[in-house]
């Protein structure tokens, strides 16, 4: 799509037809198709377009829809495109929904959530909202940890894996990773091999500033620690303190 020859229509419906029509012929005619499921052992409904056409597809539509759209209506947009199922959309709904993140206020926890809990059934999707838009907001609001807290009990995967992933994004404040390591505690023993990776990756991305209290960490809950988790949490730590870890 080029500016120059945007069909613009004002009914909202009609954008999201012309976005999805945009996506299926890009699907149609990219010489290249690899198959993204292979990825995911659940199913999930793609495209198999490439994450950066995408990309420059969601910053071409936003640049259109942002010019006389305000917050709540691009959310309801992005809302529109979550509905589909397809990863695709899914992107382009969390891209917009990052884009909008200096008008974030206070009351888009409950959007967010809503979203997070109709609409996110595989750890791309789960991981691309949690560290972007829903992370940024949580640094907005850091207030709001009670939302993670109440996931990790859930009986939803995947807002068990968003519960850590969300941390990804703020780890440089520490009001919340003092709540990041809450949550990798709760979850330590996590029957989910995909909420382990979750909060096992969380923890190396704290690693990266705060080696010394992942480290800590580790060693405190290693005995307990499933091997896949530690792996994940250790993997910048310095070679010694790896192999300290990793000594049953």
């Amino acid at each position: 799509m080029t500016k120059g020859n945007f069909i613009y229509y004002s009914d909202m419906d009609k954008m999201i037809v012309q976005i999805r029509q945009e996506l299926d012929e890009i699907a149609k005619n990219q010489k290249y198709r690899k198959d993204h499921t292979r990825f995911f052992k659940e199913k999930v409904k793609t495209r198999n377009i490439e994450s950066a056409r995408i990309r420059k597809l969601a910053k071409e539509y936003f640049d259109i829809v942002r010019g006389d759209r305000d917050k709540e209506e691009i959310f309801d947009l992005s809302e529109e495109l979550l509905l589909s199922g397809y990863n695709e959309e899914a992107t382009i709904a969390f891209d917009w929904a990052y884009r909008l993140k200096n008008d974030y206020q206070e009351e888009d926890f409950v959007v967010f959530e809503k979203w997070l809990e109709k609409y996110i059934d595989n750890w791309g999707k789960c991981d691309d909202f949690c560290t972007h838009a829903f992370g940024y907001l949580l640094t907005q609001y850091p207030d709001k940890v009670g939302y993670t807290n109440k996931w990790v009990k859930s009986k939803n995967r995947w807002l068990r894996r968003a519960a850590a992933v969300i941390y990804i994004f703020p780890n440089r404040k520490d009001k919340l990773i003092k709540n990041a390591f809450n949550i990798a505690r709760t979850l330590l023993q996590d029957e989910d091999d995909l909420v382990r990776k979750g909060y096992g990756w969380m923890l190396k991305e704290i690693s990266k500033l705060y080696p010394e209290r992942v480290f800590d960490f580790v060693m405190k809950n290693k005995a307990k620690m499933p091997r896949t988790a530690l792996r994940y949490a250790i993997e910048k730590l310095p070679t010694e303190k790896k192999k300290m870890a990793m000594v049953k």
